[in-house]
């Protein structure tokens, strides 16, 4: 009897997955993930006819892996981050919650960190052109993830979030990462001509790594100060 290539991946899903009418499950690869798409909760506007109809598309609502462990994606039902994912459930039962920012409060933000600092201010825009019509318009991006609930140590929470996340001020690029726990770091530097082309890389306690590029954008060099 041929066995489907995907029959183990599917047995570790959880039952309550696999009997589930109200999602759909895709994945490109025995090896998984499973993502399961679905709707997400929202609140109606004011003047909207209820009920009203179920969207025509499902949005990414978590992930399981071939060993059965899933993550839940929790979006916001309203405001201005109405949609996005702002919190994750583990299959432990831990939730972690992710803040966000939008690229109009990235733009304000350098515009006042370059008064400040006696610079005129770039002009970055409070909308970042090029977006998908599906991506919104708010491009947001996380700054500080943190752990809010864990029911093994539900009196033990951190009081600082687990990583920070730093973001150039038109939003495309990490500009540094924090473990706050650790104390680790990195830091990313990007090339002013061409958008994303990252030219350097920095990790706690080690010297910067540099890169240089031809000219069809492939690395060709990588320059280490102690080697």
């Amino acid at each position: 009897m041929k066995v489907n290539r995907l029959a183990a991946l599917w047995q570790a899903l959880p039952e309550e997955l696999r009997l589930s009418p109200h999602r759909y499950l895709a994945t490109n690869s025995p090896q998984g993930p499973w993502w399961l798409l679905g709707w997400c909760e929202r609140v109606p506007e004011a003047d909207e006819v209820l009920p009203a109809p179920l969207p025509p598309y499902r949005v990414l609502t978590g992930l399981v892996d071939r060993f059965g462990r899933t993550q839940t994606f929790h979006r916001e039902a309203a405001g201005e981050f109405s949609g996005e994912i702002t919190g994750v459930t583990d299959g432990a039962g831990r939730h972690f919650r992710l803040v966000l920012t939008t690229q109009a409060q990235r733009a304000e933000e350098a515009r006042q960190q370059a008064i400040s600092g006696g610079t005129e201010p770039s002009a970055f825009p409070d909308t970042p052109a090029g977006l998908h019509r599906y991506a919104g318009t708010t491009a947001s991006v996380c700054l500080p993830c943190g752990l809010t609930h864990d029911p093994e140590y539900p009196e033990n929470l951190p009081a600082a979030p687990l990583v920070r996340y730093g973001w150039t001020p038109r939003g495309r690029n990490w500009r540094w990462c924090m473990t706050v726990v650790a104390n680790r770091w990195r830091s990313f530097t990007y090339d002013d001509k061409y958008r994303g082309r990252m030219v350097a890389h920095r990790h706690t306690g080690r010297p910067e790594i540099r890169y240089r590029y031809d000219s069809d954008g492939r690395v060709t060099e990588q320059l280490n100060p102690q080697a």
